[in-house]
């Protein structure tokens, strides 16, 4: 029996960074790839502050072949001086210390991404080491730090001083701060930073901070091996320049959210030329929109806190929806464009094919939600809708405006009309109880366990591979929908459109949450949503154009982590006499199975999940213990709009080029770059 003494020796006093070492989770979320790239935006964010609040005006990121990354600014500098209280340099205090910085009052930050004064300690805990460099007031300061294995103590100390703040020379004119620093590998999964992933955030940052210019370096490779679309022209001509130079983009936007909304609507059929822009200040809260229609049918809704993504929404957004719904009726009645018996519009029906940026800034944030990207101020929604109708009135007032407003009013009706009509086809359709259980007599096999949370759908190309995967799975806890054909792509469609096509209406159906507007994921059946298809060209569209529809019209079922791709193996590598049997997931991985398997082996290259046998899709794809699970969340929002917009959208050229990039049919999917992918724990329930 285990001893029963428990007394203040035994609380242990977690002391500077060890804290964060130990629990390095509660601090960056995780020590995968998210993770990784957190202690990166930690820096990168103080120097976004240092701009918002009219100190920089440059920002300069660069990726080392090494591994390890910098940031530089052009800001004040963190401070130099000795701090009254812990007696050592400002620059030591917010390497060294949680919850410490100059944000927590408003004499020298008004607006602050970074709240919590963690963020350098932080990354420093996690680094093999990071070298500070500060020049201020004429001088340059250096300081560098390193973590490392203390035999006597028998633990890893974190972030530690190799020696004092000291000054090592003039810098004339020049000022800011130069952070550079090295991941710890023995933290992290993987310290490889994406360029796609960094790229695309201080595109964004560049976006929402008019005419700050962001600078991205890759010394890891070099200018003639990437090239991002529109960014850099001259990148793709194979010049020796380019052939020998690392790779660099700059970001500069002097339109801010207005140019963001027009990058966002490239390729789209746009009801009016250019962004509605407006900015204004309402109760010490600081409100930014841009907004475009589209011949689109969907909303696009991008909003921001403090340059925060806030994909889960909160008051704010609430504010901006209420602010613009209140104010195109008040402007349809006074231009008698709705009738005095009719009644107002709803709100959807202004947002159909809008695409918007918000972008807010205000003091003492707080975020809540699944992943703490949701605003959770309630002060913050009044204010908000107040400066949306303020905006929106002094546009329309203005007379070269009245044509685009014409134009909203316009959609609104078409889009007003498709919603009744929608609402009718659905209230038919429940009468007749086709979009309810008999939709999927035949069709879905049901687990009998009721506890969603518990529950997997696996949504199976094809009747030959749901009749497998009907054999394979445990009916507890796991259902099969087969599909029995490809489903609609739903990007240029409407929901009555949507509503039309069988498939979509089985899915809707199982899952048993809704669609749309009417979305609600407290009612939803299945807590694992698992799409299964080949590993080929048909499988890879098949995948696109589902994660297209719950993007588009199931979003908080993506945003909640609920969506998840199975991964079939391309091979099994075994021998005759049965003695051994393994599966490969990729070319690379086969070459490595058919190492171990050794002399004698044989190769089945499986052309689809038709092919394996119950117990084989059961061991390689449906096993929890055993499968290889990825699972899909919206890390970057903008982004995953655009690849949906070139995959699934007109853009031809853009669609060919993109895939003629990165297409490889025996590796994961290109989609995939846009999203979050995550192993599924192998000591999952």
């Amino acid at each position: 029996m285990a001893e029963n003494h428990y007394d203040a020796g035994d609380i242990t006093i977690l002391e500077g960074l060890d804290a964060v070492r130990l629990r390095p989770g509660m601090y960056i979320g995780s020590t995968g790839t998210k993770g990784l790239h957190h202690i990166l935006w930690e820096i990168v964010d103080n120097a976004v502050d240092e701009a918002a609040n009219g100190y920089a005006s440059r920002i300069d990121v660069r990726i080392y072949k090494d591994g390890s990354v910098s940031v530089e600014d052009d800001g004040r500098g963190i401070p130099t001086d000795i701090h009254p209280k812990t007696k050592v340099s400002g620059v030591q205090v917010v390497f060294t210390q949680l919850h410490a910085g100059g944000k927590f009052d408003e004499h020298n930050y008004s607006f602050s991404g970074g709240l919590h004064g963690v963020g350098a300690s932080v990354t420093n805990a996690l680094s093999k080491w990071l070298k500070v460099r500060v020049c201020k007031d004429g001088s340059a300061w250096e300081m560098q730090f390193r973590s490392y294995y203390d035999e006597q103590k028998q633990k890893v100390e974190s972030g530690v001083p190799v020696e004092p703040l000291k000054k090592t020379g003039s810098c004339g004119q020049k000022h800011g701060t130069l952070v550079h620093f090295l991941p710890d590998d023995t933290v992290f999964s993987s310290v490889q930073f994406q360029l796609s992933t960094v790229s695309h955030r201080l595109k964004e940052l560049a976006f929402l901070n008019k005419g700050l210019t962001i600078t991205l370096t890759d010394e890891r490779i070099t200018a003639n091996e990437f090239s991002d679309d529109e960014e850099d022209e001259g990148a793709r001509q194979l010049d020796l320049i380019g052939a020998t130079q690392p790779y660099s983009v700059t970001f500069c936007y002097r339109g801010g959210i207005a140019d963001f909304v027009s990058y966002l609507n490239e390729g789209k059929n746009r009801l009016y030329a250019q962004p509605l822009y407006y900015k204004g200040e309402r109760d010490g809260i600081h409100v930014e929109f841009a907004i475009q229609h589209t011949g689109e049918f969907t909303e696009n809704l991008f909003s921001f806190v403090n340059n925060i993504p806030t994909p889960e929404g909160g008051f704010h957004e609430m504010g901006f929806r209420g602010g613009i719904t209140r104010m195109l009726n008040d402007y349809a009645r006074d231009n008698k464009l709705i009738k005095e018996k009719d009644a107002n519009f709803l709100g959807e029906d202004f947002r159909e094919g809008l695409t918007a940026v918000l972008s807010v800034k205000m003091k003492n944030v707080q975020f809540e939600g699944q992943t703490k990207t949701k605003l959770g101020n309630p002060e913050a929604r009044s204010p908000v809708e107040s400066c949306v109708v303020e905006g929106l009135r002094a546009l329309a007032a203005d007379a070269k405006n009245k044509k685009i407003f014409e134009e909203i009013i316009k959609k609104a009706q078409g889009a007003a009309r498709v919603r009744i009509a929608a609402r009718q086809a659905k209230d038919t359709a429940r009468a007749k109880n086709s979009i309810d259980s008999l939709t999927l007599v035949g069709k879905l096999a049901a687990c009998s366990g009721r506890k969603a949370e518990l529950n997997e759908l696996f949504i199976v190309e094809g009747d030959s591979a749901g009749g497998t995967a009907k054999q394979a799975r445990i009916r507890q806890f796991q259902s099969i929908l087969p599909l029995r054909g490809k489903p609609l792509n739903v990007e240029k469609k409407r929901l009555d459109q949507v509503l039309a096509n069988e498939e979509i209406r089985t899915i809707i159906s199982a899952l048993g949450a809704g669609v749309g507007n009417d979305f609600n994921l407290d009612k939803l059946n299945y807590h694992k949503v698992i799409i299964l298809s080949d590993a080929d060209q048909d499988g890879f569209h098949i995948r696109c154009i589902l994660l297209t529809f719950f993007f588009r019209y199931m979003r908080p079922l993506v945003n909640a982590g609920h969506v998840y791709i199975g991964m079939p193996p391309l091979y099994k590598v075994y021998k005759q006499n049965g003695s051994a049997e393994e599966y490969a997931y990729d070319d690379k991985e086969l070459a490595e199975k058919i190492e171990k398997v050794g002399r004698g082996y044989l190769v089945q290259r499986y052309k689809g999940l038709g092919e394996m046998s119950a117990e084989q899709l059961w061991k390689t794809t449906m096993d929890p213990m055993r499968r290889n699970l990825t699972q899909v969340t919206i890390e970057d929002a903008a982004a995953a709009e655009d690849m949906i917009t070139t995959l699934m959208g007109d853009r031809v050229e853009g669609r060919k080029e993109f895939l003629n990039r990165n297409a490889n049919f025996n590796k994961a999917d290109p989609f995939m770059d846009k999203v979050k992918l995550k192993k599924e724990a192998s000591d999952e329930a």
